[in-house]
């Protein structure tokens, strides 16, 4: 019996699983998948949004205003990089983009957001020398950073692990009942789990899960964004995340460094028939690359490695959604967190454990609480002489098994080995980079596919890219 069990491990239910492990409580996070962060977690824009966008009254403004510095002081806790680079928002000589320019200014005052000021395009451009001359006013938003979405996701759920928290993969949740005080949640397979607050924070699929207790006072829209990943020759391009005026559609195209020093471009705005919709099109990426001249004309979009795309979870109200179930006692809904979500991932944790509190689960803080992680990184960060001297003592750490980006076996082993453990090739993928780099892992895939055997104990016919049906072999000639 569970105290709390929370429906998805993505970066919303993963850092309110690491916030509520501050507690003398017993929790279960389920997932669908082979592993955390599967979802909008693993394919959006890593950016930490300053606040100025969201309307003044609305619960995105509020977690926003609050969730910037708080998701810097987590980050910092358990060793999630991130960069403070801040972020322009720009008009391109139109009196109607220069008009909402200032319209932000002022909304993010309102909001109560720090290090608002509004530049002339000569001004934008001595700070971003690659910016287009076409751009003509400029909101620099110093406060904005940019994350790595997964890896803040898998540092908060391996956190929340080690403090005591118990993560089931493969629970595709298929029904909840309520039997008197107590929740049963049975997955597709079968397996069962009881809690007696239960937390929905199933992304694209909250309002399937909301169906199941009788609320259907929601209804997700999947909206897909496409995205081009550019080569890390192309990563110092500009050093702000830099954003067009925003549309009815969202946020709009950006050219943004990443925290792992490649250029990220996009995202699209494209209502899809499902979370699972997660294809790129000729013309969406098309889209993306003209849109993104718009504001940097110099990128070199035959530097690009990959593309992808990820599916938000929106709704019509155009806010998130984070409120007790109208069929049920105990049990709240986390749903509709789009963007500027990943910001708001502890604010919005924080804000869930205050409803949890004012529907009578007593929370004792724990005495024994770890707030901290331990740092995947450390040996990359390392000066030539400390990697030297880590390597005697640790030889695995010597044997480079990803060229593209430096990762060595015993990095690729430590990340099989950690909560939450990498079990499957892209698992390894999003703990470490190994396969992020220009060959895609075209060379080191079979290295990782051993090394997961290896330490799994399976046969490499049954390691996985991605869980149950992405086997990449069939068997031995």
């Amino acid at each position: 019996m569970f105290d709390v069990v929370i429906v998805g491990a993505g970066v919303i239910g993963g850092m309110l699983a690491r916030q509520l492990s501050k507690y003398d409580l017993k929790i279960c996070l389920l997932e669908k998948e082979n592993d955390v962060a599967m979802g909008a977690s693993k394919a959006n824009s890593g950016i930490v949004h300053g606040g100025y966008d969201p309307e003044p009254g609305t619960l995105k403004a509020k977690l926003n205003a609050e969730g910037v510095q708080k998701l810097y002081d987590v980050a910092d806790e358990i060793h999630a990089p991130y960069r403070k680079n801040g972020s322009f928002v720009c008009a391109f000589g139109t009196p109607e983009e220069e008009a909402t320019v200032r319209e932000l200014y002022e909304r993010g005052l309102e909001n109560g957001i720090p290090g608002l000021e509004i530049l002339t395009g000569d001004e934008a451009r001595v700070l971003e020398p690659a910016l287009s001359p076409a751009a003509s006013l400029v909101l620099n938003v110093t406060n904005a950073g940019i994350v790595c979405p997964y890896e803040m996701t898998v540092a908060a759920i391996g956190n929340a692990m080690d403090n005591g928290t118990e993560l089931k993969v493969n629970f595709a949740v298929s029904d909840i009942k309520k039997e008197q005080d107590v929740f049963v949640v049975t997955s597709a397979g079968g397996e069962v789990v009881k809690g007696r607050y239960v937390v929905n924070c199933a992304g694209g699929y909250s309002d399937r899960v909301a169906a199941m207790v009788g609320d259907d006072f929601f209804k997700i829209i999947p909206r897909a964004g496409e995205y081009m990943l550019l080569d890390k020759n192309e990563g110092s391009r500009v050093s702000h995340t830099i954003f067009q005026v925003p549309s009815k559609d969202g946020k709009g195209i950006l050219v943004s460094p990443t925290v792992d020093g490649n250029l990220l471009t996009g995202p699209t705005a494209t209502v899809v028939e499902s979370p699972e919709a997660t294809s790129t099109t000729p013309a969406g990426l098309d889209a993306v690359a003209r849109l993104a001249a718009k504001s940097v004309p110099s990128v070199n979009f035959r530097q690009v490695i990959t593309s992808f795309s990820g599916v938000r979870a929106s709704e019509k109200s155009g806010d998130f959604i984070i409120c007790p179930a109208k069929s049920v006692e105990n049990m709240i809904h986390v749903a509709a967190i789009d963007s500027p979500g990943l910001t708001c991932c502890v604010s919005i944790a924080d804000y869930v454990i205050d409803l949890l509190r004012e529907a009578g689960l007593a929370m004792a803080p724990r005495a024994d609480w770890c707030p901290t992680r331990e740092n995947p990184h450390a040996f990359r960060e390392m000066s030539d002489e400390e990697k030297d001297a880590y390597i005697k003592e640790h030889p695995a750490y010597g044997k480079i098994v990803c060229r593209c980006e430096t990762v060595s076996e015993g990095e690729i082993r430590d990340a099989i080995r950690r909560n939450p453990p990498a079990c499957d090739i892209d698992g390894v993928k999003r703990r470490t980079r190994s396969g992020m780099g220009r060959c895609q892992g075209g060379f080191c895939m079979p290295y990782v596919m051993r090394l997961i055997s290896e330490e799994r104990g399976v046969a490499m016919e049954s390691v996985t890219k991605n869980g149950k049906g992405s086997t990449p072999l069939i068997g031995k000639l």
